[in-house]
């Protein structure tokens, strides 16, 4: 293989390393009232906070990554492709540094979140979102551990995506009862409700419902008979603590 098709092979590979300082810091839909840390690049913030976003953004490995970047493609066009490969490796280096800035920067926020979570009882509120934010965390420690800096970004936000909502009080506690919908849009039945991420997420589980409502059922020997308008109890089966309506506007943590 000819030097200069190994540097071109070299800068393809400068490319895509670079590009996922970016592509790998995923802007989620949650609003937050107060915006309390730098690592807060996985929400979107207000305008008047954006220079924070920028300080992950364009962090000063990934803006050295960029200016050795821009020096190793234009030493490539001059023809010296000694120095277009020193450059190129030089930025390379540069890039992984910055997606290492950006994984520990999210793990910090992560792990504020998940002290803030065990100081406010959260695990025993929403047991089910809590441990799901937490393994996320967990597993962008040992992304980050194994210098694999993209998957630690990438489970660190998730992390953030989820405790932020907990801690933003965007996410109710599960629904204690649910008002029947229909079988014609909806495909309401105690198989399917059972089925709802913030029932029992699992079909199976229809007995469930059938048994704490038959002295609701139209026929309490038919539990395919259900009609909309019917209000079921949703008992709790795990200990999990469940109350209030289902309200197709809220966002409940899933079972």
């Amino acid at each position: 293989m000819s030097r200069k098709v190994s540097l071109v092979l070299l800068l393809s590979l400068l490319f895509t390393i670079s590009v996922f300082a970016y592509d790998y810091l995923p802007e989620l839909d949650l609003e937050v009232l107060e915006f309390k840390s730098a690592a807060y690049i996985a929400v979107v913030v207000p305008e008047e906070e954006s220079h924070i976003i920028e300080s992950l953004h364009n962090n000063e490995f990934l803006l050295e990554s960029v200016r050795l970047t821009r020096l190793a493609e234009e030493t490539f066009d001059y023809g010296d492709y000694d120095a277009s490969a020193s450059f190129a490796a030089e930025a390379i280096r540069y890039a992984e540094q910055s997606n290492e800035y950006v994984a520990v920067h999210l793990i910090a926020e992560a792990r504020r979140l998940l002290d803030w979570a065990d100081s406010n009882a959260i695990a025993a509120r929403y047991p089910y979102a809590y441990n799901e934010g937490r393994g996320y965390y967990d597993a962008s420690l040992v992304a980050l551990s194994e210098e694999e800096y993209i998957v630690s970004i990438h489970e660190a936000s998730s992390a953030i995506e989820i405790l932020t909502a907990l801690e933003s009080d965007r996410v109710a506690p599960l629904p204690r009862q649910y008002t029947v919908r229909t079988w014609a849009v909806e495909r309401d039945c105690l198989w399917n409700i059972a089925g709802y991420p913030w029932v029992y997420n699992d079909p199976w589980k229809w007995t469930e419902l059938y048994d704490a409502n038959l002295s609701r059922m139209p026929e309490p020997g038919n539990p395919d008979l259900i009609h909309p308008g019917m209000i079921l109890d949703i008992p709790s089966i795990r200990g999990e603590i469940r109350q209030g309506m289902w309200d197709s506007s809220r966002i409940y943590e899933n079972f």
